[in-house]
């Protein structure tokens, strides 16, 4: 029997997930995946617009939020297998995918490997590119830099490049509410995820093989996956589509949510035509 709700815990494969699980029993599923440093509360948003018409998921990647972080070191994979085990453990057969940043790295690892449980793909802010090794070098003085200064210099440094311009202005509650997501995130936590970033293969070789719908969002001001790195994406996986949040950094479903909402309304209501 379905457990509809909030903070739901679930134990798969000896590890405990935290989800939200909201919407009709027989409709469409799309599962939500948070990125880094966050959890799944960043979907508030969207979850209050897409449950009128879905069943929608949102879980916390384990370590992040209310999910047990486990003893295995972390990987994208390994991640990945949590999505899926987390599926079968709530008799999920076949989901669309949305992911942001790290989230959009492990659905398109996920729908790589498992085309066949993906019925469509929603990719935020995020890239197909593995880390350079300028970029392995920064996050690995970062996980220093965490051990050495703490969560708050680390939470601090990090909105500096997660938010647009216009965000500091007229945003400041939403950066706040932000800011204490990374703060509540275990040290030990952040340091393997970054180590686990710097190991990601990179997908983009696969992209033309994606058979499925997909939409690519982006702010136009996001720092950390900028709008070329999209473009290339919507390049490269046949009949895509782009859309460019204007006063959105990184974090686009956030920063402009009612912009973002439309994007994926219309795309939604499109798949669910064919």
């Amino acid at each position: 029997m379905r457990n509809k709700g909030t903070n739901i815990k679930i134990t798969v494969k000896n590890q405990t997930i935290s989800y939200n699980d909201e919407g009709p029993n027989a409709a469409p599923v799309i599962i939500l995946i948070h990125g880094f440093p966050f959890d799944k509360s960043m979907w508030n948003d969207q979850m209050e617009m897409l449950t009128e018409n879905f069943r929608v998921i949102a879980y916390d990647i384990r370590g992040f939020g209310n999910s047990e972080a486990g003893t295995y070191d972390f990987t994208v994979e390994l991640f990945v297998s949590d999505l899926l085990g987390l599926m079968d453990a709530l008799k999920i057969e076949k989901a669309m995918l949305c992911g942001l940043s790290m989230g959009g790295y492990i659905a398109l690892n996920a729908i790589e490997n498992y085309p066949k449980r993906f019925i469509g793909l929603i990719l935020c802010d995020t890239s197909c590119v593995a880390d350079t090794p300028e970029a392995v070098e920064k996050r690995m003085v970062t996980i220093e830099k965490i051990d050495k200064y703490g969560i708050e210099l680390f939470a601090n440094e990090s909105i500096k490049n997660l938010f647009s311009p216009i965000s500091f202005v007229i945003n400041q509650e939403k950066i706040a509410v932000v800011k204490e997501m990374i703060l509540k995130t275990p040290v030990k936590t952040l340091s393997a995820t970054l180590l686990a970033l710097t190991k990601r293969k990179e997908t983009c070789n696969k992209l033309a093989e994606i058979k499925v719908p997909v939409l690519i969002i982006v702010g136009e001001d996001d720092k950390i996956t900028p709008p070329v790195a999209a473009r290339q994406m919507h390049k490269n996986i046949k009949s895509s589509i782009l859309n460019v949040i204007e006063n959105a950094g990184h974090l686009s479903n956030i920063e402009n949510s009612y912009e973002f909402n439309i994007c994926l309304e219309k795309f939604l209501k499109t798949v669910r035509l064919k």
